[in-house]
């Protein structure tokens, strides 16, 4: 009867306990950004589009600032995701007025054009390139053992 009793304290107390989760990542440190892959892959895309007479996409700072917030946050993790994109979309959309927020991420590529290749040879990945955006920014950064990771950013 004591340990019925018992059970059942520990039910309530869990059933009327708060619980949260971050949206926002929570890491220490922040990787140093490889700028010249960064413009390397910028320069890229709007190669890309301006050969199938596409827009050249301008460069965002809020775009720069989460796509930067997020490639920490899959280094953190070790992985690519697109975790809280939702937020970051949001939050682009509702400091500019934008109708569209989309996002390419990727890891471990040498090179800007390796990195920009394979995200090409992706129909999503190419989708998102030669999308009807107005405006980018891509994050480069190395994990601690020199492994790139990439979070490009594009909105209208």
């Amino acid at each position: 009867m004591k340990t019925h009793y018992v059970l059942m304290l520990l039910f309530a107390f869990a059933m009327s306990s708060c619980s949260t989760e971050t949206i926002e990542p929570t890491f220490n440190e922040t990787a140093t950004n490889a700028v010249k892959v960064e413009e390397q892959i910028l320069l890229l895309v709007n190669e890309h589009r301006a050969s199938l007479d596409l827009n050249e996409l301008s460069f965002s700072d809020l775009a720069y600032e989460h796509a930067n917030k997020h490639t920490d946050y899959m280094i953190a993790k070790g992985t690519t995701n697109h975790d809280n994109f939702k937020v970051r979309a949001s939050t682009i959309s509702s400091a500019t007025n934008a109708t569209l927020v989309s996002e390419n991420v990727a890891k471990d590529y040498e090179t800007a054009l390796e990195a920009f290749q394979q995200w090409l040879a992706s129909s999503d990945h190419r989708k998102t390139i030669e999308g009807e955006f107005t405006h980018s920014a891509v994050s480069a950064k190395r994990n601690s053992e020199g492994k790139l990771y990439f979070t490009h950013l594009f909105y209208r």
